[in-house]
């Protein structure tokens, strides 16, 4: 107990791990557990890395160390090397995938969004949580971003952190509301679709939606609507 209180950094950590891996406290700790733990020291992570990691992937502390190397070498293999910021969220997206499961997602990628072997691999180094969304939710982003939107596929290589956010609640809305704005010819600034989708939602209130109020007093009901899923009268374009 000692020893997973000082890896975990405190108990609610502890019993939040307990609770979805209830092997734990049966693993051996001497062969696998510290082993496991080393290694991942290894690898860049520190203690906080290594809880944040486990409390999404339960099993990799208590699996054979074999194959927790062989995890690491699937994330350097998505272009992530040991080291680097990306490296926690790289083994979390390949544990416990086959290479053949893997590279199977890195082909859907680059199918769906068009992306050449080079930009594929730039999304998904980038993001490597890119291999955990279903299929289904990476061709809904594909017809939404490049058919309705317009955006190049290597632009959205190159920014694949919007494929993680809502399509509903945050990329069809804005989209919504800057057609409004630039159909209306109410924008006193260039904004374009890349910069505000990459707003939070109270900065984008605040800059972009608040200066219309005045010119379009409708238009931040009518945004909040769009983000509850309703496509108000005012945003529909022939």
């Amino acid at each position: 107990m000692q020893y997973y209180l000082t890896l975990f950094g405190s108990l609610d950590n502890l019993l939040r791990m307990l609770k979805r891996e209830t092997h734990l406290l049966s693993s051996d700790l001497n062969k696998v557990v510290k082993p496991n733990a080393v290694f991942l020291r290894e690898c860049g992570l520190g203690n906080c890395d290594i809880a944040k990691l486990c409390i999404h992937v339960p099993r990799m502390l208590i699996t054979n160390p074999d194959r927790v190397r062989a995890m690491v070498a699937c994330a350097k293999g998505i272009g992530v090397p040991r080291g680097s910021g990306m490296f926690r969220k790289a083994l979390h997206a390949v544990a416990f995938q086959s290479k053949e499961k893997i590279a199977a997602k890195v082909d859907y990628l680059k199918n769906t969004f068009r992306w050449s072997d080079a930009e594929v691999g730039i999304a998904v180094s980038k993001v490597p949580m890119l291999l955990k969304l279903s299929k289904d939710t990476l061709q809904s982003m594909s017809e939404f971003l490049v058919s309705e939107v317009g955006l190049e596929p290597t632009c959205i290589a190159h920014r694949p952190i919007m494929l993680t956010y809502s399509l509903e609640g945050r990329l069809r809305p804005r989209h919504y509301f800057l057609k409004f704005v630039k159909a209306n010819r109410l924008l006193d600034h260039d904004w374009n679709y890349i910069y505000t989708v990459d707003l939070t939602e109270n900065i984008f209130v605040e800059k972009v939606v608040r200066p219309h109020i005045e010119a379009a007093p409708h238009l931040a009901e009518d945004y909040a609507a769009a983000c509850r899923g309703e496509v108000p009268t005012r945003f529909m374009f022939a």
